[in-house]
């Protein structure tokens, strides 16, 4: 068998030895390059290998398209109809800048930002979903030594100007959609000085937001512009120099920024690098939709940039044909090679497929098991598969653009039977483990290393250990897989919490070792299992415990599950659920088995559709070899979408199901493929 990590050094206090990944079991690597050690230093050696090359792709709103269209809606449980306009996208095709333009535009911007008055180490706030305007933003404050500070979109005005006052930004860059969102903050904010937005021009917005205290707002043209007038040599930031203050949103409390520095991100870029360097080049090209606010995006863009792959930005509002007009959805209009996924992503596309499937006469769908199981058995064993991929899983890549090559999952657990059907039907999906505080990068699944129920081996620069966690028996002793605390450390972990000693303290040893609080087990292989947080792990009264957030991976699998959040209880022995059921699937079921209930709400609470849907889950669970402890007692249907609002008040022991709190997107992404 071959391994993928190795032991290094003596046996760790309170634990197993330390590992590294093959590839670096001398040291962990530092650097892809050795003209490359900041994120100015990326940009700059693809320019001068990649310099007319496609860089970044991006697409214009043409219009919105207006259809009437006429809905049933059930009140009372009477049947009414009603005209409602639903607005579709109308989007241009990909337009592209090279690798050259965009590193002129990116130092136009950081003169522009240095014209206004910023000193070198200024920390700018940007506040954006993912655009090619907020890469641009970033490298051009790059280009002058400033910081940036990074906040969701979804973090709420409270976070976000929580992480503007804690940070005292003199700038915030913006989209004009959330200029209103800034104007309520911005007169709360003392160091605020300058709001630039992207966008068509606003002047109502930008007048209201001038009659605070802030000196001046402008778009990103006419930064851009005053950059051009006022040209000035770059201040080249220093490896250990600030880059990045990132804000992570949590259950409870404000928003904590991670501190980042060049040399943390780059390391993350030079071990990767070192991992995927041979599957990965030039000619690849990446969609870019998860928000850039998240760690796991902006390692793996910027490790885009480095290897000289295209990006072309995309909306998880127009991923799909579903929600354009007169053109294709971005996946099929940029038809990408590499992806970056987060769960809820790959269990819409997998729900997606499996519907149209459901839809198909008998013998259809008898056809396309059939071709699932053999594809299934042959891509097990490595062998291949060319006809049935042509004649069966031909069209389903199409829905993806036809050429994706293998995609990653990260932010959160992907369920078993997921990544198996979507490696099946479309690419392998590779998993991954990181966290805000290592880059994104603990361990990754190397497209050799590929199989399920892993995470990977660890990434080049870094190592980890498992340390014994006595109350809950994970001991590096356990046998035949030692088991344990997942520790990491290397160059590309953070240093701490801006302003937050006390939670640095508790995250970070003196040794530098970052306490993840996810519990893992090694295979023999050298890759990582993760088993669960230990903030997850809950005792039950028959004395054993049970893993929440592996088991929501596993019910969210579930055709009638739309979102699922499990709850446990010490007192008890068996798990309960809320679930957010698929009302299409739901009313489907009704309508087959003689449910006669057309008001939504009362459907929800009828005992022959609660009972449809927990035996659903139930199966779900026992394929998936649940322990009889895991096996759900019993379940709620939830008739309405949760939302931040909504679930304020779910702060039980696990909340991981109610909002995805890893990349903020969990309220965006639910039917969009």
């Amino acid at each position: 068998m071959k391994n993928f990590s190795v032991e290094v050094g003596p046996p760790q206090p309170n634990g197993g030895r330390i590992r590294r990944s093959v590839l670096a079991a001398d040291g962990v690597v530092r650097v892809p390059d050795t003209n490359v050690h900041t994120l100015y230093d990326v940009l700059q050696n693809s320019v001068k290998k990649y310099g007319d090359k496609k860089a970044f792709g991006s697409r214009r709103l043409e219009k919105m398209v207006e259809e009437e269209k006429e809905v049933t809606k059930y009140v009372n449980g009477v049947e009414t109809k009603e005209k409602k306009v639903w607005k579709y996208f109308q989007l241009s095709g990909y337009e592209y800048i090279t690798y050259k333009e965009a590193s002129d535009m990116a130092h136009a911007i950081g003169n522009g930002f240095a014209a206004l008055g910023l000193q070198p180490k200024a920390k700018v706030e940007i506040f954006s979903g993912t655009n090619v305007h907020w890469m641009l933003t970033a490298h051009g404050l790059f280009t002058q030594n400033m910081t940036i500070v990074t906040a969701y979109e979804t973090l709420g005005e409270d976070g976000l100007l929580h992480s503007m006052n804690e940070t005292e930004v003199e700038a915030i860059f913006t989209t004009v959609d959330l200029l209103p969102v800034v104007s309520r903050v911005a007169s709360k904010c003392p160091s605020l000085k300058y709001v630039v937005y992207s966008g068509e021009p606003n002047p109502e917005s930008a007048a209201k937001i001038k009659s605070t205290q802030i000196q001046d707002v402008l778009t990103l043209d006419e930064l851009i512009e005053t950059g051009k007038k006022f040209p000035r040599e770059p201040r080249r930031p220093e490896p250990e120099d600030l880059c990045c203050i990132m804000y992570t949103s949590g259950s409870t409390g404000n928003p904590k920024g991670v501190i980042l520095s060049h040399k943390n991100i780059v390391a993350a870029i030079a071990g990767v690098d070192r991992l995927l360097c041979r599957v990965v080049s030039s000619a690849d090209t990446m969609l870019a939709y998860l928000p850039l606010a998240h760690v796991l995006e902006l390692t793996v863009e910027s490790a885009c940039v480095y290897w000289g792959v295209t990006l072309g930005y995309a909306s998880v509002r127009t991923l799909t044909d579903a929600s354009v007009r007169n053109c294709k959805g971005d996946i099929k209009e940029f038809r990408p090679t590499l992806m970056t996924g987060v769960p809820a992503v790959w269990e819409s596309i997998r729900k997606g497929i499996l519907n149209k499937i459901n839809s198909a006469s008998p013998s259809a769908q008898k056809i396309f098991f059939k071709a699932y199981a053999t594809k299934a058995w042959l891509f097990e064993r490595g062998m291949p598969s060319k006809i049935l991929d042509a004649v069966v899983f031909s069209k389903i890549r199409e829905q993806v653009g036809g050429r994706l090559r293998f995609a990653l999952s990260g932010g959160a657990p992907i369920s078993l039977e997921t990544q198996k059907f979507l490696s099946v039907c479309l690419c392998p999906i590779l998993g991954g483990f990181g966290m805000t505080e290592s880059c994104g990068m603990s361990t990754v699944m190397a497209p050799e290393q590929f199989g399920y129920g892993h995470v990977g081996a660890p990434v080049p620069c870094c190592e980890i250990k498992l340390v014994d966690v006595p109350d809950a028996n994970y001991f590096s002793t356990n046998y035949p897989k030692p088991q344990g605390e997942v520790w990491v450390r290397g160059p590309s972990i953070t240093h701490g919490y801006w302003k937050r000693e006390d939670v640095t303290k508790e995250t970070i040893t003196e040794d530098q070792w970052l306490r993840t609080g996810d519990v893992g087990e090694w295979n023999e292989d050298g890759t990582l299992v993760l088993l669960d947080r230990i903030k997850n792990l809950i005792k039950l009264s028959n004395g054993e415990y049970i893993a929440l957030e592996k088991l929501e991976s596993i019910y969210k699998s579930c055709l009638f599950v739309n979102n699922l959040c499990v709850y446990a209880d010490s007192l008890l022995a068996k798990p309960v659920a809320l679930v957010v059921p698929v009302e299409a699937s739901v009313r489907k079921w009704a309508s087959e088995n003689n449910v006669d209930e057309k008001d939504w709400e009362k459907l929800c609470e009828e005992p022959a559709v609660k009972k449809a849907v927990l035996g659903a889950l139930l199966a779900q669970g026992k394929e998936a070899g649940l322990k009889p402890a895991e096996m759900l007692f019993d379940i709620h249907l939830c008739h309405e979408e949760w939302t931040t609002e909504s679930v304020s008040g779910l702060t039980g022991p696990s909340d991981s199901g109610a909002k995805d709190q890893k990349t903020g997107h969990q309220q965006e992404i639910p039917g969009t493929a």
